[in-house]
């Protein structure tokens, strides 16, 4: 019984290590591809908050104009990042491990991250 569990034990370890995920040539590697696109829902994030209360400005061509700064960040083309997501969100498990390692990224920097607090005294009036 023992022989068997190490067996299984490990045919499971060893057909683990040779399922890495080879990412094409022209493709973002997972992390790179994580802080863009951490980047990218940011920028998308603010646009929907702030930019499209204000009447006076086009959403659309502002989410642009960030997106063209976050690529230039991180000197990558709009045509890269657009082809690796599309990758990614074919290949489901590793898109999977790139947003839980963004959210839990995030969690971990809103527990860590001090607060501040106004440190005025209070005025009598």
């Amino acid at each position: 019984m023992i022989r068997i569990i190490i067996l299984f034990t490990a045919l499971a370890f060893a057909t683990s290590c040779n399922n890495k995920e080879q990412i094409p040539e022209g493709i973002l590697k997972p992390d790179t591809m994580q802080v863009v696109l951490w980047d990218v829902l940011k920028a998308e994030a603010f646009t929907t908050d702030y930019i499209k209360k204000d009447s006076a400005k086009n959403a659309a061509a502002e989410n642009l104009k960030l997106q063209q700064q976050i690529f230039a960040i991180h000197k990558i083309s709009k045509e890269d990042f657009y082809k690796s997501y599309d990758y990614y969100k074919t290949n489901t498990v590793v898109f999977k491990k790139i947003v839980d390692s963004m959210i839990a990224q995030a969690e971990r920097k809103k527990y860590t991250t001090p607060k501040t607090f106004n440190t005025k005294p209070l005025q009598a009036e």
